[in-house]
């Protein structure tokens, strides 16, 4: 309802602000969320009242420190129903949990022939780790082919997954047209063969829930930031046998038992892959963050970006001039929204909704490879989240009909 949106809006600070000197209007939620001030003062009570490391100190101030920075971990288990068996890790970003996995998993494990299965809608930090890790060990990378719309063809699946088949690599929801392919058929695959499944949830887990007791994947990654949460957190969700054959990322305090002058012994998991002082306030934070979308239930979120997709679909189609890109049926897809208006750069579209008070995200959106599909240099990209209104897609559709007329007169 209108009075729910308005009470979420007013636990975000930046939304009280003006850009430009008109209502601020943020749409640019995919690449990272407002703070609410739940979090924030969460974050600013572990600076003011007990500011001091995990793990180490037995006084009052370090245990108290160590008590909230395990309550987040169990929280991330609560959120997505992690199974037993499973670990959630700590790292800095989800692009750091694909490093991770490219480093200690894909640099050990993979050998020359391998093949490593991705596809070309992939954010750069689900592509270019592998990459590296292909060029590391000899492996190889296979993709699966896209269709007209960006999303996945599927037709001949079986047919790109071979005995050789080590790791899929796969975004659960696009960040440039939240595309969300259909895991169950690939998953299938990927376990027929033997091989392990890595998932980019940054998109998905942000914006609908998952429940990782019903995906049989073997890694998923996803990022604080996109979630409500501080930047600088990221989460990689993995199984303990995996974990388990794999060597540590990153090595020093925190992740060892034992140190002798030439040989250690590392910590049970999680710490084995948590080295060093971790983002104590940004974990306690996000612990925040978490509490605060279960309040309003993943859910509710979900449904409600559907509503403001389906009226951001339903006005581009009034307007000729705008390319939208991504699937037409918003069952497939969440709430991002990707577009082109004719005859103008992406740029300066951006550039045209700045003056106006409302932010979005133009360029590449580190998709190159989609952008080359769709044989385009860029897009213009508006992501809805918990605080926009239908009031946002009104300003954000007035703005794109100023810029239209700015530039075709």
């Amino acid at each position: 309802s209108d009075t729910a949106i308005e009470q979420i809006r007013s636990d975000f600070p930046i939304l009280q602000r003006t850009m430009r000197g008109k209502p601020l209007v943020y749409l640019d939620n995919g690449a990272t969320s407002l703070t609410p001030v739940q979090v924030i003062e969460a974050e600013s009570q572990y600076y003011t009242e007990y500011n001091a490391n995990i793990h180490r100190g037995f006084y009052e101030y370090s245990e108290q420190a160590t008590v909230a920075f395990d309550e987040t971990r169990q929280l991330v288990r609560d959120f997505l129903h992690l199974p037993e068996g499973w670990q959630a890790i700590f790292t800095k970003s989800a692009t750091e949990s694909a490093n991770l996995v490219a480093y200690a998993w894909a640099r050990k494990f993979l050998t020359e022939g391998d093949e490593i299965l991705t596809t070309e809608l992939e954010h750069h930090s689900n592509l270019v780790p592998w990459q590296a890790a292909a060029q590391a060990t000899g492996a190889v990378l296979r993709f699966i082919p896209l269709n007209e719309q960006g999303g996945l063809d599927i037709s001949a699946l079986d047919s790109l997954f071979t005995a050789k088949t080590r790791l899929v690599a796969l975004s659960a929801m696009s960040n440039v047209t939240g595309y969300m392919p259909p895991l169950e058929p690939i998953v299938a695959a990927a376990r027929a063969c033997g091989a392990l499944v890595y998932l980019d949830g940054a998109q998905l887990v942000s914006h609908h829930p998952v429940d990782m007791r019903q995906l049989d994947i073997d890694f998923l990654s996803f990022s604080a930031h996109k979630m409500l949460g501080p930047t600088g957190v990221g989460l990689l969700c993995a199984r303990d046998e995996v974990l388990d054959a794999m060597d540590p990322f990153l090595y020093g305090g925190d992740m060892i038992q034992t140190v002798y002058p030439d040989h250690s012994t590392y910590e049970i998991l999680p710490q084995k892959f948590e080295a060093g002082t971790p983002n104590i306030a940004g974990v306690i934070g996000f612990g925040a963050a978490i509490r605060y979308l279960q309040g309003v239930g993943m859910e509710a979120i979900a449904a409600h970006e559907r509503r403001l997709l389906e009226m951001m679909l339903s006005e581009a189609e009034k307007r000729p001039f705008m390319q939208v890109y991504g699937d037409s049926n918003p069952a497939h897809r969440g709430g991002i929204f990707s577009f082109n208006i004719d005859g103008v750069h992406p740029h300066d579209t951006g550039a045209l909704l700045d003056s106006q008070g409302v932010a979005i995200r133009t360029g590449s959106h580190c998709a190159q490879p989609l952008m080359r599909h769709f044989s385009i240099p860029g897009t213009s990209r508006a992501v809805v989240y918990v605080y926009n209104s239908p009031a946002d897609i009104q300003r954000f559709f007035q703005a794109i009909d100023r810029a239209h007329s700015v530039f075709n007169g």
